[in-house]
């Protein structure tokens, strides 16, 4: 299954049902999903003095896997230690994985003091939920906000089978798939990771689970190297390297709502002044529109139905409710309903940066990753049928642009109409061939991905998927054909033959949310920016007071020329300004000592302590002008 976590990385792990065991992927999905199963056998025995375990899920993830308790104490390092010893026993014994069924009333029986085991089957009985705790999409809210629909007890039906695995004397609900017999695990691949709270089904009513993560490899070799990666994730980790550049904070008072600090704006107005220029330069127009908006709009765009749950909602006094706005979409549909258009204006492109809030589950925030208010960088291309693929085309040459300044590869993703598809077959058909040509012309025939089934009921799209150096893929533009929206407005054009035809809109954005992007180009790059975008481009740094004055005189050339500096005339000794500016990295120590004085020079060193020698002031700026105009990841 192609599938997006919450913080918007792209994980292509496949579903744990129906695997072909014979696939290296797929077999260590079984693996890890077993492994899920000897987790919880180990748990149920550690704490089983202390009371009884009730147990919650436990999949396999794209990294590894988890499950998800209520203890009757709370977990100690000790206990992970214990577990994992106490898993490696049980793989090196040995046991099958048998898969049995029985009804729904014995399974009750079975488990009778799992209390979350019990309403899984209630959830499986009426179709809610797989026997791996999987919701189904008939108790999924669109907005993912945890909303589901209660069951009756008058909907149960008491004779539904329900699927079993047991290995040893562990018996769990569960479907499968697994691996045949425990040995099938290596011991030294297998190692607990961590904790963290969880709630119960990921609904912030319920109560807080304590989830064990864990992983399994074939190797210990394979172990490693994913254990080193973790390792340099966390040393990457945006949240770390935000806080020690000063870029941006979070507040309890506004929770998931960033704060831009004057060295993070910096960095944003960049991206922002880098996104306008390209976009004058292809035509289009910005635009900008209310932050709230009356209900009436969100009931037309069918948001107020489908994504309330996902809206901030406030009242004003008079008796009328308002959302401040998720997406731009209905104000762009707005815009251009304002007057009579032609199809001499199409394409007509709208492009906007607003601010977007979107209310989230509290577990779910996570830095940049995952916030509840940010900026994106939305366009709506207004087109005729017969524009859809050139326009389509044209995006795509914008998105290749924008990645490749930030040296980040990417990929695409073609998303085909679902079974509740609207509108007519003979649109759909026109359009997705046309979005084939398009991707088979730029990257070639089954170079891309095609996800059947998962375009969303409006139209179409393709997803574009960029590749950090850690190897992982994000989610970030996205190009959505939309059939539907237009027409919910009432928007019409006057065609070459006199005729009112209604518009296809193309919803695009590049970065995506630039708050997730600069998250994302945080790790991607460990800090070290490229110079255009650095907060701080050079750091002064004169040894001794009679050199400050020369210093000055360098930054007003340097401020002349729109650079960024910081004169750090402290009392500390130079190698420990040095070492500071490295440690924020800052791109360029300058140090400016007699020598540098009596010849009107400079001595430059670069962030990775690499010495550049000595250099005029003239001969410095036109090196730095000449990075930042081509927006080079190279000092």
């Amino acid at each position: 299954m192609l599938s997006i976590n919450e913080q918007g990385l792209f994980s292509d792990a496949p579903e744990n049902q129906d695997l072909n065991p014979d696939k290296p992927e797929e077999r260590i999905m079984r693996m890890r999903h077993s492994c899920a199963h000897i987790m919880a056998q180990a748990v149920v025995e550690r704490f089983a003095d202390a009371g009884i375990v009730k147990l919650g899920v436990g999949p396999a993830i794209a990294d590894g896997f988890y499950y998800d308790f209520d203890l009757p104490r709370p977990l100690q390092e000790d206990d992970l230690v214990w577990i994992e010893d106490r898993m490696k026993q049980i793989v090196r014994k040995g046991a099958d994985f048998k898969q049995s069924t029985m009804s729904a009333k014995s399974a009750r029986e079975l488990f009778s003091a799992q209390v979350y085991k019990l309403e899984l089957i209630d959830l499986i009985e009426n179709g809610l939920a797989d026997d791996n705790g999987n919701l189904s999409a008939a108790n999924q809210d669109s907005g993912n906000s945890g909303a589901e629909r209660s069951i009756q007890p008058n909907e149960i039906a008491y004779d539904c089978p329900v699927s079993l695995y047991q290995h040893d004397k562990f018996v769990d609900l569960c479907k499968g798939p697994h691996v045949a017999n425990t040995i099938e695990i290596n011991p030294d691949g297998l190692k607990i990771l961590h904790s963290t709270g969880s709630h119960w089904r990921g609904i912030e009513q319920n109560p807080i689970m304590t989830r064990i993560y864990g992983t399994v490899f074939p190797s210990k070799e394979e172990l490693d190297q994913h254990l080193h990666r973790l390792e340099e994730i966390k040393r990457r980790d945006h949240r770390r390297i935000g806080k020690k550049l000063e870029l941006f904070h979070f507040d309890d008072t506004a929770k998931g709502m960033p704060y831009w600090l004057p060295n993070g704006m910096r960095m944003l107005n960049e991206l922002l002044a880098f996104w306008r220029d390209a976009h004058e330069k292809r035509g289009y127009d910005e635009i900008s529109s209310p932050i709230l908006n009356d209900k009436k709009l969100w009931e037309i765009s069918g948001h107020w139905e489908h994504y309330q749950e996902n809206m901030f909602v406030v009242e004003l006094g008079d008796d009328t409710e308002y959302g401040l706005k998720p997406m731009n979409c209905p104000n762009a549909m707005v815009v251009f309903g304002l007057k009579l258009r032609s199809y001499r204006d199409l394409p007509m492109r709208l492009a906007d940066c607003d601010i977007l809030h979107r209310h989230e589950r509290s577990g779910t925030l996570s830095g940049l990753f995952r916030v509840q208010k940010f900026q994106q960088d939305d366009a709506h291309i207004f087109v005729a049928p017969h524009q859809i693929e050139q326009e389509f085309d044209n995006i795509l040459d914008l998105a290749q642009e924008f990645y490749s300044v930030f040296d980040l590869s990417f990929s695409f993703r073609l998303s085909l109409r679902p079974d509740d598809f609207m509108g007519e077959s003979s649109t759909w058909d026109e359009a997705e061939a046309a979005l084939k040509r398009i991707l088979d012309k730029r990257v070639g025939e089954g170079n891309y991905l095609v996800a059947e089934k998962e375009g969303a009921f409006y139209g179409p799209k393709i997803d574009i998927l960029m590749k950090d150096s850690l190897g992982r893929k994000w989610q970030m533009g996205t190009i959505q054909l939309d059939f539907q929206l237009p027409a919910r407005f009432g928007l019409t054009y006057v065609d070459s033959d006199g005729s009112k035809k209604t518009p296809v809109v193309i919803h695009r954005v590049i970065y995506g949310s630039i708050d997730r992007f600069i998250g994302v180009l945080l790790e991607h790059t460990a800090g070290d920016l490229p110079l255009w975008l650095a907060p701080v481009q050079v750091a002064i740094v004169p040894i001794a007071d009679r050199h400050v004055a020369y210093a000055e005189l360098v930054g007003e050339k340097l401020r002349a020329q729109r650079l960024r500096f910081k004169i750090d005339s402290g009392a500390a000794r130079m190698n420990r300004k040095i070492r500071d500016w490295e440690l924020v990295k800052v791109p360029y120590i300058v140090v400016i000592g007699d020598r540098e004085l009596e010849r009107s020079s400079l001595s430059v060193r670069t962030r990775d302590g690499e010495n550049h020698g000595e250099l005029s002031t003239d001969e410095f700026i036109q090196h730095m002008n000449a990075i930042v105009k081509n927006r080079s990841n190279h000092l």
